[in-house]
């Protein structure tokens, strides 16, 4: 398999919302904790080298909507892709225009550090990807307009030899990698709360590129209770 073993590993109410007001509950709160612990602790159940995230789930939790610093005279960068450097955790950001307004090339979340590598498409200015170089960070052009998700996995593990890849969307952007059979297994921390709210995105969205609501069938594997009322369920995707 020319690309990476892809878990999406998620933390949801029981109402299936994956942001919202039941995470600032104790509930919410313990089971958070849980969903870290599994992908990110001392003893993590997860072996992965790196972990994907949309532009708007980024923004909501590292960049926090920053416009980047952009030089419009910037000379014009070699075509094609930028390895800056190599890192034993990165942290991958779906961002197809070039819109994240890093202010370093190294993402710090709780006590796990990651070297950002930005996705990219052509549509992307010379001017961003100047200032990812200028940041050293990292970036892959995959795609024209739409993103090319197979491309995107092939240079994953390619060019930075990632084997396994943590998917954490965005609804759309899980849905989009369900849909383009990219996604193998479905991880989901289910905290024992709900907000009711219908603001809030859920688990899955069908927008976008890959807006099919044709269902897709999971295999499950494993059902944990876990501290504080929460449970881990673990799926197969069928494909």
């Amino acid at each position: 398999m020319n690309r990476p073993y892809v878990f999406c590993h998620m933390l949801t109410s029981l109402d299936g919302k994956i942001m919202g007001p039941y995470m600032d509950t104790t509930q919410g709160e313990i089971a958070g904790n849980v969903f870290y612990q599994i992908a990110f602790g001392e003893k993590p159940y997860y072996k992965h080298q790196g972990w994907l995230s949309g532009r708007i789930t980024t923004d909501d939790n590292f960049t926090f909507y920053e416009k980047p610093d952009l030089d419009e005279n910037a000379s014009i960068v070699p075509a094609g892709d930028y390895v800056a450097a190599n890192a034993p955790m990165y942290y991958v950001s779906v961002d197809p225009s070039g819109r994240l307004g890093w202010k370093s090339s190294e993402l710090v979340y709780n006590d796990t550090h990651a070297h950002v590598i930005e996705v990219l498409t052509e549509q992307a200015s010379n001017s961003y990807k100047a200032f990812l170089r200028k940041l050293g960070i990292s970036y892959l052009i995959a795609g024209k307009e739409a993103l090319d998700y197979k491309l995107i996995m092939e240079k994953l593990k390619n060019l930075f030899g990632i084997e396994t890849l943590m998917l954490g969307g965005g609804g759309v952007l899980n849905w989009s990698f369900i849909q383009a059979g990219m996604c193998d297994e479905l991880s989901v921390v289910i905290a024992p709360v709900a907000d009711g709210s219908d603001k809030t995105p859920a688990l899955f969205s069908a927008k976008g590129d890959f807006a099919s609501i044709q269902p897709v069938a999971f295999e499950l594997q494993n059902v944990e209770k876990k501290e504080g009322g929460s449970l881990w369920l673990r799926y197969l995707v069928k494909k």
